[in-house]
């Protein structure tokens, strides 16, 4: 499952470095998540990386199918 950055997104860039497979982007009004290079940091991190980092709880969250 990929994850999404909500509205809340500051752009403060603290998730895109830290993305292993580069699957976010800076967009015009705020940074995006390429769902279909997400793998949700499987083999890299037990968990996915870009919410660890982002400095705002619940902007970075899982899209439920």
């Amino acid at each position: 499952m990929a994850h999404q950055i909500l509205s809340t997104c500051t752009s403060c860039g603290e998730c895109e470095p830290n993305c292993p497979v580069e699957a976010i982007h800076e967009g015009d009004t705020q940074y995006y998540i390429d769902e279909a290079a997400c793998v949700d940091c499987n083999g890299f991190a037990p968990s996915p990386l870009c919410v660890k980092y982002c400095p705002l709880p619940g902007t970075i969250v899982k899209i439920e199918s």
